[in-house]
């Protein structure tokens, strides 16, 4: 019999969870989709001529640079500059996704058997990234308390003598948080002790949220998670603890991850970018290329595509505000308006609770702990509620629910509707049975 590689010895048998959503699909009951975050199934008006500059006469001719045709990397330059940061082309190198940057960079950085530290919840795609690379994730903390933070004290713990790098996303999924300048200059302190690099993913960052007039309501509500925080920190987040790590001068090696999944709300186009700064930089950049001559697999079409599709980027991501703020604003009106809940919301002690959003497509909910969220999460399938369970991401066994902003405003707020109703109605069962 094959004998395969332990690197992809992957549990890929579905889950409970799976197994109930995929039969409820087929079963043809309504349900209202909490996780839905793919941009083109949420209803939103793309340019009319977007598929054009895919027929770019120049595409015809094959340029094979490692590193990306000149003018698609000018492009991505843009951008940064409408942030605020000045990166050159030379240092860039486009991939097809996020991932295959990630691919690279565990390659560059890595050897068998080391690690790469992050804190946690994030987004669960990075396990497997690890494990093909044959590189170990380890996991720090983030708290809860007036906003989230980074727990440094757990980071610094967590550091091991094979230790690489520090993956940061920036904001963070799910829970938003903006890594604040002089948390950001804390991580470099650790990065130049330990001899790490730091790896940034901003594909959320041209989405900040307005929170709402609540947010302090929210820190009483919401209970500590972690400890050995420095207070203050989690305040709101100032210009410069919203901006592109390009454009923060810290001293160390630096790789900055995104693409148009997000930016341009464009994940089937497949476009998307590291950028590296620091000590360290040029080297790096020359090996990147290297691996990248390997592989050459951006298309031409795409990369000359760019440079319109990053132009256009305003008026989708003007949707996608508009959008998010609306099933905010409807996420709190469910939560803080309804009789007989106990002030749930951000307004008061109640059953249900959102945590601060700085950024994203996403809200985490604290609900009662009374049962896994697994379990919760398939009795509100059940219902006809599709959530993720916080487990998805990190965020532990029991007590938590993360729910996407980005959905249809009907859909959502039927969701959500229903997901209260039914936690209310959950929470009479241990009342009843203390009596």
């Amino acid at each position: 019999m094959i004998r395969f590689s332990r690197r992809t010895h992957w549990n890929t048998e579905e889950n409970e969870l799976s197994r109930a959503h995929r039969e409820r699909l087929a079963s043809g009951l309504p349900l209202a989709d909490l996780t839905e975050s793919n941009p083109t199934r949420c209803g939103f008006a793309y340019p009319a001529g977007l598929l054009t500059p895919l027929s770019e006469p120049a595409a015809i001719d094959y340029d094979p640079d490692p590193k990306g045709i000149l003018s698609a990397r000018q492009a991505v330059c843009s951008y940064y500059a409408a942030h605020g940061a000045a990166v050159e082309p030379r240092a860039l190198l486009l991939t097809t996704s996020t991932s295959e940057a990630y691919s690279l960079l565990f390659k560059l950085l890595c050897d068998p058997g080391d690690a790469v530290l992050a804190p946690r919840p994030c987004y669960p795609l990075f396990d497997f990234l690890a494990d093909a690379e044959v590189v170990k994730l380890n996991f720090a903390s983030f708290v809860y308390d007036h906003g989230w933070q980074l727990d440094m004290e757990s980071l610094r713990a967590r550091i091991t003598p094979n230790t690489r790098a520090l993956l940061l996303v920036h904001p963070n999924n799910p829970t938003g948080h903006f890594t604040r300048l002089r948390e950001a200059e804390q991580l470099a302190a650790l990065c130049r002790q330990h001899r790490l690099a730091l790896i940034v993913d901003e594909v959320f960052l041209d989405y900040a949220a307005e929170d709402g007039p609540n947010r302090e309501a929210a820190d009483e509500v919401a209970p500590q998670i972690g400890s050995g925080i420095e207070s203050g920190i989690g305040s709101c987040p100032a210009p410069a603890d919203r901006a592109t790590f390009a454009a923060r001068q810290l001293g160390i090696l630096i790789f900055v991850v995104s693409g148009i999944s997000k930016i341009c709300a464009l994940p089937q186009m497949k476009a998307a970018w590291l950028a590296a700064a620091g000590p360290g930089s040029e080297e790096a950049l020359a090996r990147l290329e290297v691996l990248a001559d390997t592989y050459l697999s951006m298309n031409a079409p795409v990369q000359h595509a760019l440079p319109a599709w990053l132009g256009q980027r305003a008026e989708i991501q003007a949707q996608i505000r508009t959008r998010i703020a609306a099933n905010l604003a409807e996420l709190d009106r469910h939560l803080g308006g309804r009789e007989g809940n106990g002030g749930a919301g951000l307004g008061g002690a109640g059953l249900v609770t959102r945590l601060i959003l700085e950024a994203g497509w996403y809200a985490v909910l604290r609900i009662p702990a009374f049962e896994s969220d697994e379990v919760t999460a398939r009795r509100l399938l059940h219902e006809g509620v599709l959530v993720h369970p916080g487990s998805f991401f990190g965020l532990g066994r029991s007590g938590w629910l993360v729910v996407s902003l980005l959905g249809r405003p009907s859909e959502f707020s039927t969701g959500i509707g229903k997901l209260v109703r039914f936690l209310e109605d959950s929470s009479e069962l241990p009342k009843r049975g203390n009596r």
